[in-house]
């Protein structure tokens, strides 16, 4: 299972920080993953980081202003969140998955546990 905190409502500019803890599975050898759902729109990759090297991978909108990070000692997920927008309002879900190779990354198919989703209201 995967846990999610720390969501909220923050002005703009502001700064959040997502948490995710894993129970029942060890994050060492998982691709890890954040998306988020707007209103009235699917669910897209916001981030995500390979298992294999540790290589990170961010969506334009994000780019600079986002930071994913896994924790293996504290089996924890996290996504620190600067400079937001309103355009960042949203659901966010993490998510862990394994033997997910380069491409498939940003996929949601890939990820086979989710977190429940914690919601990020930025206001103007």
């Amino acid at each position: 299972q995967l846990q999610a905190s720390g969501g909220g409502l923050v002005q703009a500019g502001g700064s959040l920080r997502l948490s995710c803890g894993a129970s029942g599975f060890t994050l060492d050898d998982y691709a890890i993953a954040w998306f988020r759902q707007a209103p009235g729109k699917g669910r897209e990759v916001v981030s995500c980081m390979s298992a294999a090297d540790g290589r990170t991978y961010y969506q334009d909108p994000v780019k600079g202003r986002f930071t994913i990070s896994k924790d293996n000692a504290k089996n924890t997920v996290r996504l620190q969140m600067d400079s937001l927008t309103p355009e960042d309002t949203a659901v966010y879900y993490c998510a862990a998955g394994t033997k997910v190779i380069t491409s498939e990354l940003s996929g949601s198919s890939a990820y086979h546990y989710w977190g429940q989703g914690t919601q990020v209201t930025v206001s103007s």
